[in-house]
Order: C-alpha cells, then structure tokens, then sequence
C-alpha cells in the first residue's frame, strides 16, 4: 500500500489504481537498476494522459515539488510533466532539478521537453555541464539532447568529438554514445564516418573500441542506413 506525505499519496494512489500486475512483471526485466517494489505496473500512454490530466488540473505542481519520489512510476509522470511544460526557463531549472534523482534509462530517455528546440543556444550551455556530471543519466541525457536537437540545422562537427571524448566505464553512457553516432551516421553520414573509421584528425576525441563497435551494429540495424553504407560498416568491425 502506498505511504508517504499526504502531497503525493493521493498520486501514488491513482497509479495503483492503474495498475497491470503482468506489465509489472515484465518492467522488472528492463528495469535492473530499479528495486522490484519500486515498480507498480502502470503502461506508458495510461501515465501520459495522466501527466497531461494533472497539468490541466494543477495537481502536477505538487509531484513535481516532492523529490525524490518513491516509485518508478512517480518518476515517469514527472518526467512527462516536464516534458509538456511550455516555458523555456522554467522547465529548465525543473530540469535540473529534477535529474539528480533519475536512476534508470527508461526516464532518462523519455524526459524530453518540447520547448527546449525554441532556445538552442541556452540548451547547449545547460548540455556542456550536464556532460560533465558524475552523475550517469544526466550525462545520458546530455547526450540524447545533442541527438535530438543537433543532429540537424543546428549541427556542428565538433559536436561528435565532445560525445566520443566522454570516458565513463558505464553500459547506459556508453549506449547513448552509440545511439548517438549511429543517428549521427544516418544525418551526417560524412562527418560521422571518420570516427567509425579510427581516423579523425588528430585534435578529435576518437570513440572508445567498445562504443565504435556498438555504434556499427546500431547503424547496421538501422533502417535509415542503405544497404551500401551497412557494408562499408561491416568492413570496419
């Protein structure tokens, strides 16, 4: 039964009002760094609509105030909560906040706010700290945020040697690196190739071996890559 102060009982109440026991079940196999009891069992679109409902309602100012939550699923809503918040400055100190207390790749990689593409050059500053956290999925994220708002227009070359200079012996950082280079290969085929190549110029960061493989077998798995690129890929494993 859910405990806790009377702010996020009522919350924690609706979850369990959600609850799918089997999903529960299955969420503990792709949660391992979350303990069992921490998950309750609530599917992704059940949560969204939620988050939206307390949005519109007001009752999301006292999640999202209450940190740290107790369970997964609590953690999921703030992160959706945030997500759909319009203003740019608030969300991003609700931001930062907020990811000292993210501790699984499932929130990590579905905090993301809209409003963060209308102010690139504020996010880029808050991505070069985050980079720098010794915190796992803050730098995780920092990196999905290069990935989802730089690969594009706003994309530099140099952005590929500030991922591949990240140095963390950790699987979720080293896995974001390789999504992001295999996106990277799919929008910036020519840039993004020297580093799966091991010849970038000399003041580049090189990719760690175990993420340039992880990264080619990302790509090759990619519907975005063509099947000429995948076997040059192939060549350099």
């Amino acid at each position: 039964m859910p405990t806790g102060n009377s702010t996020s009982t009522s919350i924690t109440e609706r979850l369990f009002a959600l609850q799918d026991k089997n999903y529960a079940a299955f969420q503990r196999k792709l949660l391992p760094t979350i303990a069992p009891d921490a998950i309750i069992g609530v599917r992704t679109p059940a949560l969204r609509s939620l988050a939206k409902e307390m949005l519109r309602s007001g009752d999301a100012d006292s999640l999202i105030s209450t940190l740290p939550h107790r369970y997964f699923e609590e953690n999921q809503l703030h992160a959706f909560i945030l997500s759909e918040m319009k203003d740019f400055d608030t969300c991003l100190r609700e931001v930062e906040a907020f990811l000292p207390y993210v501790d699984n790749w499932a929130t990590c990689d579905q905090l993301s706010p809209r409003c963060f593409r209308r102010n690139k050059d504020a996010l880029f500053t808050a991505v070069g700290k985050w980079l720098t956290s010794e915190h796992t999925y803050t730098v995780r994220f920092a990196v999905g945020m290069l990935m989802s708002h730089f690969l594009d227009a706003d994309f530099q070359p140099s952005h590929l040697s500030l991922v591949a200079s990240i140095r963390r012996d950790n699987y979720y950082v080293r896995m974001m690196q390789a999504w992001y280079f295999a996106t990277a290969l799919a929008k910036k085929w020519d840039a993004t190739l020297p580093y799966l190549r091991c010849d970038v110029p000399a003041n580049d960061a090189s990719l760690e071996e175990w993420t340039r493989l992880k990264a080619i077998q990302k790509a090759i798995e990619s519907y975005r890559i063509t099947p000429a690129q995948k076997d040059l890929l192939r060549s350099l494993r």
